[in-house]
């Protein structure tokens, strides 16, 4: 299975991580399995005909491999391996590790100023 990423970063709120796993000819997105073992050699399936956010492009068995594109998706400021992910090659079943940016630590609240001050 050969996956290329496409990065997007999505409006702030709305960020939820990618989780891929393959078994076979299927594949696991987020918890929602996609079968692609009917697809025949040098076929093509359109994204428009697979239900998910997540697939991006069309589908096709080359050479006995399936090709396809995933959504990225990324923070406000992501790294080189988040933001120009290189292809990746599936070879065994198990979940897929995908290029994946912790979300920055939240920051220390300011202390309140008016506490400190003498009356």
């Amino acid at each position: 299975m050969y996956i290329n990423l496409s990065p997007f970063a999505p409006l702030p709120g709305d960020f939820v991580p990618l989780t891929a796993t393959r078994v076979g000819d299927a594949l696991t997105l987020n918890g929602e399995a996609f079968d692609f073992s009917p697809l025949p050699e040098g076929a093509t399936l359109p994204a428009e005909a697979i239900d998910s956010e997540w697939i991006v492009g069309p589908v096709s068995r080359i050479d006995g491999d399936l090709h396809l594109t995933l959504r990225l998706p990324h923070g406000p400021n992501p790294s080189q391996a988040v933001a120009f992910p290189a292809p990746i090659r599936v070879t065994a079943d198990g979940p897929i590790d995908l290029p994946f940016d912790p979300p920055p630590a939240e920051p220390e609240p300011l202390p309140d100023l008016a506490e400190e001050l003498p009356e």
